[in-house]
This record gives structure tokens, C-alpha cells and sequence, in this order.
């Protein structure tokens, strides 16, 4: 603790930190609190982070907390490249790190990558800086938290037409019937996700033990196979026959591939078939607005696993022509009951 104390002489400031013991004497108070501060600081640092710098920070984090995370792989994959980046102030001592170290290496990124990478990097960032501070008690303050971040990119709206689904299908040798190949499989999860929007990741994760009569379930734990917790999914004829042909292709799991192995073939045979400016995410957003026309929002945010009703409006994107239909098929409906009265 800091105390300043005004004698005939001036004001001493003392601090006192984990034992250690300091004192100085100041002709004015300011410049006495100013000390005080700045060595209490010193001394803290001193006591916990000794000379830790933000890479030591990002090491012991991508070591204890990232394996503990959904995201453990893309966490350690960008740890490893802010190490290598010479724009990253890793060898900054965090005694030293102010908000405009982290600002300058942000500015130098955006010429690099779009604003939603620029987002989860800063994010990530401030993450590993709060368990330096929170648990490590290796500085004070979080830095991070006084650098801007970017503005959030308009969300994608980007459908996957029919036409690109039969080109994809085509290329990735899909059939009818039983699973016979990995591009098949790949062809198997793409029309399961279009059918029920559920992530690469739930996709793949999905186990023979989560299916049930009628539906399935997505789970979430601390790793997580749900990003949004354990959901209800519903299966109807179309999904059940996917899920038919996948039996045998795999014991435990239904489509049998990992994450970053569906990621890249479906980005390969994308650009085998000649195509572009859809992702296999943007299944999730096509499944959205194909459902958003047969069941009400909070129906949609139960199967798609939101909290908050907003989200669906991030995926319910449906032409003036569709909700034109719409309106005209509510009147009908109320007509015909207007009718039978």
C-alpha cells in the first residue's frame, strides 16, 4: 500500500509491497503520488511478472488456458504467428506494454487482414493479458482493454444456390445410397448441413450415441461440440436418409472426418468445380433462411441454438418475393377460415 504524509521537509511517499519497503521524499504532493505509483507498480511487477514479457504471456496461455477452449487450434495456430509477426510487441516487457503498443500492431494488421480478424486477434490478445492479471498476477492493468478495435464488418448474406449445391454434389462424386469414399463424405455432410444449419465443427463431432427417434442432439461442454450448448435438432426424412448412408463409414462418429480435414477438401473441391464466395459456414445461413419461411422465430432459434432472437435476423434473409408469398398465403389462410365459420 501507498501512503504520502506531509512533514516540515515536504511529503515522503512510502509503499510497501510483499515485504519490500520504499520511501522517498517529494517537495510537492503530485509529484509524490506519481511516485508512489509508478513504484508500487515496479515492485508488484517486480514480486510476480519479474521481466515477463507479452510473449511469455501468450506462451503460458496457449500452454493452460487454450487447451481448456473450443478454439484451442486456431488459438495456438495465431499465438505461434504474433511470436513470428516483427510488427508484434512480444519482447515487450508488460511493466513497459502500454495500449499504444498494442494500437501500432493493430494499425500495421489492418493493411494485412479484414476487420473481423483484426477483431478476434485484439480479442485474443486481451484474453491472454486479463490471466496475466487476474490469476498470474503478473500486472495490474489489462492494456488491451484501452485499445479500439475495428468496427464490426456488415454480417454476411451470402445463399448457396441450387445450382452451386448440384455443381458441388457432381464434383464431390456424390451418390445416392451407402458411403463409399471421402469425397463422398464431405458431399454427405454439405447436404446435412444445408438441411439442418449445423457448424463444420457440430457436423463433425456428431456421434451414432446423439441420435434419437425424430431428432438428434448437438451437445456443448467445456471443449464443446455445441458452440451455443446442448440443442435439440430435428431430423426429417431427407436428414435420416443422409445419416442412413453414412452407417459403416465410421463405429463412433456418423461422418467420420475432422474439422480441418472437411475445411479443406470443401474449399478444393470448390475450386475444382470452378466456383466461389461461399464457404461451407454459409450452409448455415442458407439452412436459416429455407426454415425461416416454415417455422416462427423462436422455433428457429431453438433449432439453431440462439439465445437471442436477434441472431435469427443475422440469417433470416428472405427476398421481397418471399415475404410477398408469404403475406399471401397468411390472407388466404385467413379467408378460408373466415369462410367455414
Amino acid at each position: 500500500m501507498a501512503s504520502i504524509q506531509h512533514t516540515g521537509r515536504g511529503y515522503r511517499a512510502q509503499v510497501y509491497v510483499g515485504g519490500q519497503r520504499d520511501s522517498k521524499l517529494f517537495r510537492l504532493k503530485r509529484e509524490a503520488e506519481a511516485w508512489a505509483y509508478q513504484r508500487e507498480k515496479e515492485l508488484r511487477a517486480g514480486k510476480a511478472g519479474g521481466d515477463k514479457t507479452l510473449g511469455d504471456t501468450l506462451k503460458r496461455y496457449a500452454d493452460e488456458i487454450s487447451p481448456t477452449h473450443r478454439g484451442e487450434r486456431w488459438e495456438t495456430i495465431r499465438i505461434a504467428a504474433f511470436l513470428a509477426d516483427p510488427t508484434f510487441p512480444a519482447a515487450k516487457r508488460l511493466t513497459d506494454l502500454v495500449p499504444d503498443d498494442i494500437g501500432a500492431w493493430r494499425d500495421a494488421r489492418m493493411k494485412q487482414v479484414s476487420t473481423s480478424t483484426i477483431r478476434r486477434e485484439i480479442s485474443l490478445v486481451s484474453s491472454a493479458l486479463e490471466s496475466a492479471r487476474r490469476e498470474w498476477r503478473w500486472i495490474d492493468t489489462n492494456p488491451a482493454r484501452d485499445v479500439r478495435k475495428p468496427r464490426e464488418p456488415e454480417h454476411r448474406e451470402v445463399l448457396i444456390t441450387l445450382s452451386q449445391t448440384r455443381i458441388m454434389l457432381r464434383t464431390m462424386g456424390y451418390q445416392p445410397g451407402r458411403c463409399r469414399s471421402v469425397g463422398q463424405a464431405v458431399a454427405c455432410a454439405f447436404l446435412f448441413a444445408l438441411r439442418t444449419g449445423m457448424r463444420a465443427g457440430e457436423i463433425c463431432k456428431l456421434k451414432w450415441d446423439d441420435l434419437r427417434d425424430g431428432h438428434l442432439i448437438v451437445t456443448g461442454d467445456e471443449i464443446g461440440a455445441g458452440k451455443t450448448g446442448r440443442r435439440f435438432v430435428p431430423t426429417l426424412h431427407h436428414t435420416e436418409r443422409i445419416i442412413e448412408a453414412m452407417r459403416g463409414w465410421d463405429e463412433v462418429y456418423v461422418f467420420g472426418l475432422k474439422s480441418a480435414t472437411l475445411d479443406a477438401l470443401f474449399r478444393k473441391y470448390r475450386a475444382r468445380a470452378g466456383l466461389s464466395g461461399f464457404t461451407f459456414h454459409d450452409t448455415r445461413h442458407t439452412a436459416a433462411t429455407r426454415l425461416a419461411g416454415r417455422v416462427d422465430v423462436l422455433t428457429l432459434c431453438k433449432i439453431f441454438g440462439w439465445r437471442n432472437p436477434k441472431r435469427a435476423m443475422t440469417y433470416y434473409n428472405p427476398t421481397p418475393e418471399q415475404i410477398r408469398q408469404q403475406l399471401i398465403a397468411g390472407q388466404s389462410r385467413q379467408l378460408e377460415s373466415v369462410r367455414r365459420r
